[in-house]
């Protein structure tokens, strides 16, 4: 057979077709060897994106396992900082089982009433081992140099040189890990000066005199409310890899007042319309040294020219004869020892907007925030545990009486609050400088007749036995022949013994270091 061009089928091909063969052959084998050496070149490229890959893949590990590094640092030695500003606000309050008042050296913290110095700070100290926290001495290795930044120009001083320190409560627990890491808390009070704060509207933020809250607002005047105090605490954590981290925080704060009734007369007594519920006051008859007055009088003693209250006051107009009837009992002369707004004897209604819920409410807040509750019992254990507790100017409490409170045989001094939810049996020969609350059963008298103790202050008597919104009628009764100077007004004293339930935070920043 033959193919079409002429040739044999499988026979030879002929040398011009050989040719032909070969010449396309190879064109195969050099496109295939061109073939491979591109798919080399693709290898090696997608191996080299591979490892750059990877390589930023590693990079960027590392990166993100120091930042995370950074961030859990700083992170930590914030809140080491935040949990020193809290246990120094913890430990403010007097209710506190730390309390600087039960722990800390004599003069860590002034007396009650006494503005905390701008200028002369404490110091709550937490040194880690054996290492030293001296924060006011000039190159030590925590030093405070905050402190010459914001006050040395007030202070005259870029360190204090004076001051008063306290080891933290984490310097005597004994734990499987460390407490919060932070080296030293500062409190000291504030001014115009310090926080650059122009408070009198006079232009200038030039006072240094220290700052008040009034509930609203900043104010240089003691009387406006509670002191405002700084607190700035410094944490400094090791980092293996870079300088310490540390972290300087400030809170300002202020004391939040408990809730009390307000003392509108020198004695107060409840009453409401509801029959049998009137207000019962009899004086001493025999006693013309027996005085209630309202005009104001100061911690010291003095008058003051603050605007008189009443001696007595009621919360039903009905109920005034009844108490004026219970002074004019005794001889004329000693209606005139009831002195302060209006004629004497001054008797008369006050405002009232308290229901009994709302005074047990009162009194469980002040159960709460008491220093001391003092025991049920005799009269010789609680004026024992009355005379245990020290009270002083200097050391003013809130006292709780859940129930009867006799104070016979006890002829000490009281400063602060006193609570009594039973009865009150008072002893002519003690005497108070604050304030005094019988509100429950309401009713105060006297278990002895002789001395001459004096409160001064103001006392609330008030019966809160009936339902809402009644009050029950509350008594102070005493014998004909007790002795004793009675009661006087002081504003003083009642803005001393004023209890707290605990530091409000006004302000928080982080200080850059």
């Amino acid at each position: 057979m033959y193919n079409c061009k002429g040739a044999a089928a499988g026979s030879i091909p002929t040398s011009e077709e050989g040719y032909r063969i070969q010449v396309k052959a190879g064109r195969t084998n050099r496109r295939r060897r061109s073939e491979a050496g591109v798919a080399l070149l693709i290898a090696i490229f997608v191996l080299l994106l591979i490892g750059v890959a990877a390589i930023a893949l590693i990079v960027s590990s590392g990166t993100e396992t120091a930042l995370a590094g950074n961030y859990r640092s700083s992170t930590n030695v914030y809140y080491a900082a935040v949990a020193g500003l809290e246990e120094v606000r913890a430990r403010l309050r007097s209710s506190d089982p730390n309390a600087f008042a039960k722990t800390a050296p004599a003069g860590f913290l002034p007396a009650t009433g006494t503005a905390f110095s701008v200028c002369n700070p404490s110091y709550l100290i937490n040194p880690l081992g054996s290492e030293t926290v001296t924060p006011w001495v000039s190159g030590s290795t925590y030093q405070d140099t905050q402190f010459g930044q914001e006050l040395g120009t007030i202070c005259s001083n870029q360190f204090p040189t004076s001051w008063h320190s306290t080891p933290s409560i984490w310097q005597g627990i004994s734990l499987a890990f460390p407490g919060p890491r932070y080296k030293w808390v500062r409190i000291n009070g504030v001014s115009e000066q310090s926080l650059q704060l122009d408070v009198d509207g006079d232009g200038n933020a030039d006072s240094s005199a220290p700052l008040y809250y009034n509930g609203a607002g900043f104010s240089n005047s003691s009387s406006a409310g509670q002191q405002v105090l700084e607190v700035t605490a410094l944490a400094v954590l090791p980092n293996a890899s870079q300088q310490p981290t540390q972290k300087l925080v400030q809170y300002l704060i202020v004391p939040v007042p408990v809730t009390l009734p307000p003392f509108l007369a020198a004695l107060t007594i409840s009453d409401s319309s509801v029959p049998g519920n009137s207000a019962t006051y009899l004086a001493p008859a025999n006693n013309s040294n027996f005085l209630v007055l309202g005009n104001d009088f100061g911690c010291n003693g003095n008058p003051t020219a603050l605007p008189p209250v009443l001696a007595i006051g009621v919360f039903q107009s009905p109920d005034v004869a009844g108490v004026k009837g219970g002074i004019q009992s005794t001889p004329a002369s000693v209606a005139g020892n009831y002195t302060g707004s209006g004629s004497a004897p001054s008797v008369n209604t006050v405002s009232n907007t308290l229901t009994p819920s709302q005074l047990n409410a009162i009194v469980q807040t002040i159960q709460q925030n008491a220093d001391a509750t003092i025991p049920s019992g005799s009269p010789g254990a609680q004026k024992a545990f009355l005379n245990s507790l020290g009270m002083s100017p200097t050391n003013i409490l809130t006292l709780v009486a859940n129930g009867d409170l006799d104070l016979a045989g006890w002829g000490g001094t009281g400063y602060g609050l006193l609570l009594v939810t039973g009865t009150l049996y008072y002893d002519p020969s003690t005497s108070w400088n604050g304030i005094i609350l019988v509100i429950g059963n309401g009713v105060l008298t006297n278990n002895d007749k002789h001395l001459n103790g004096l409160i001064s202050g103001a006392v609330y008597v008030a019966n809160t036995q009936l339902p809402d919104p009644n009050l029950g009628g509350g008594v102070v009764s005493f014998s004909q022949d007790m002795d004793g100077n009675g009661v006087r007004y002081s504003s003083c004293w009642i803005q001393r013994a004023q209890p707290t339930s605990g530091y409000k935070v006004l302000s928080f920043h982080e200080i850059a270091q």
